[in-house]
């Protein structure tokens, strides 16, 4: 009896260690990260797409409906924003955007842009598409919407616009969110929206290499420099995302547009994604002049980074009360389009504040535009406006009529009021100087 009770407790022992084992690891394949839409994944889940462009025929397609982590292929819809903003004339390639203390501490991959300094639109976007930099994207997201998180309403309200409807934006870089989501299949879209809807400026995704600074960056496409007939357009990497690549290929009369997401390793995901061409080109339509009529199809883009004409000066459009970026987002907002539950932002009671009064300034910036000046000023007190109130803002022409610069300012300051206020806008990052008119 003893003897069987000791053989018992022995087989017990031998055996536990493999159940605990065993249902550990049962749990762990079930509770390891839960994917988009109630997936279950303990892994990037693998999705693709192939498009003939010139048909709109998918060519291959797998899962490619589920939705996924964008990575950074967010990028590709806020380079859409931006664009839009060019195409509409209310900023240039050389307007200048602000850069705060929150873009500047984003996570990497990053330009390095310290708070206070200043990117000009172009580069600005080559950044994105080459370095695929989340302190500019955050930058461009801020200046145009005013905050990131009205910027992420505008980019889901023209997905959704677009028939993205499996798409939900939080953010404008594609840092992880587990609420931002996509699909193959509207990856694709974008994409070939981007080229159809913007072919003055498309062409900036076809960019290999991009000097800030001193100092050069190789895009991260590497399809670009080994796939014969690659003109974009942008890559994506995180952990839970795995890694992406949504590509642009013309070969001859041939137009390829395919997304790969969840990749093992990017050299895997590149391998997969040449193969998916190589085989779709196959199956592709040869495009005729003759048999399909020009106006169906997107005209063809030179595969060489954009440059602006010389002969042609880029100049700031008429005033804007609003850019399409905050209407989108106000939009976004009154419909509840991507489900952002927090407040909104407190408005100011400019109309019951005491009338300030004082001989002193204070100047945010001098412009060559007065449409920039202004919008400069807008753009402070979104960020500002609690030191700002009952103060006006105001532009000013230079004195000197042969020097065109408008400055932007803030008026009715005590020299106390003007020091203050000053010191704590340049806490926020925001350059200022104090002036007394007489």
């Amino acid at each position: 009896m003893r003897k069987s009770a000791v053989d018992h407790t022995s087989l017990l022992l031998r055996i536990k260690p493999f159940v605990h084992w065993t249902l550990l690891a049962v749990l762990l394949s079930v509770g390891l990260g839960s994917g988009p839409s109630g997936q279950v994944q303990a892994a990037p889940a693998y999705a693709a797409i192939v498009i003939d462009k010139h048909t709109g025929k998918v060519l291959y397609s797998r899962n490619a409906d589920r939705q996924r982590y964008p990575a950074s292929l967010t990028k590709a819809m806020t380079l859409y924003l931006l664009f839009e903003e060019l195409k509409a004339g209310t900023i240039g390639l050389k307007t200048e955007f602000i850069v705060t203390a929150n873009a500047s501490n984003q996570a990497p991959s990053r330009l390095g842009l310290k708070a206070g300094d200043r990117i000009r639109v172009i580069d600005a976007i080559r950044a994105l598409v080459t370095k695929s930099a989340n302190d500019v994207a955050v930058a461009v997201a801020e200046n145009l919407a005013g905050t990131e998180q009205a910027f992420a309403r505008a980019m889901t309200v023209k997905a959704h616009k677009m028939g993205m409807k499996r798409t939900q934006f939080r953010n404008a870089s594609g840092l992880p969110n587990s609420k931002q989501v996509t699909t193959a299949r509207d990856m694709a879209t974008l994409s070939i929206r981007l080229m159809t809807d913007f072919p003055s400026y498309y062409g900036f995704f076809a960019t290999r290499t991009f000097t800030y600074r001193g100092r050069k960056y190789k895009n991260h496409n590497r399809l670009l420099f080994k796939y014969r007939g690659t003109d974009g357009i942008k890559t994506g990497y995180t952990r839970a995302s795995g890694f992406n690549l949504a590509a642009s290929v013309r070969r001859k009369r041939k137009h390829l547009i395919a997304v790969v997401l969840g990749g093992k390793s990017a050299k895997k995901r590149d391998v997969n994604m040449m193969n998916l061409l190589s085989r779709s080109f196959r199956k592709a339509v040869s495009y005729n002049p003759k048999k399909q009529p020009p106006a169906k199809v997107a005209r063809r883009q030179a595969p060489a980074a954009y440059k602006p004409s010389p002969r042609q000066p880029i100049r700031i459009a008429a005033p804007k009360t609003k850019t399409r970026a905050k209407r989108l987002a106000a939009e976004g907002s009154r419909d509840g389009t991507t489900g952002d539950k927090r407040p909104p932002a407190r408005k100011l009671k400019a109309a019951t504040a005491a009338a300030a009064t004082g001989p002193y300034h204070v100047q945010i910036g001098a412009y060559g535009d007065a449409t920039l000046a202004r919008e400069k000023l807008q753009l402070i007190l979104s960020k500002a406006g609690d030191l700002l109130q009952g103060h006006p803002s105001i532009t000013i022409r230079h004195s000197d009529p042969t020097i065109k610069l408008i400055r932007a300012r803030f008026v009715a300051f005590t020299e106390t009021q003007a020091r203050t206020t000053c010191a704590k806008l340049k806490k926020r990052a925001i350059a200022c100087f104090i002036s007394r008119v007489n």
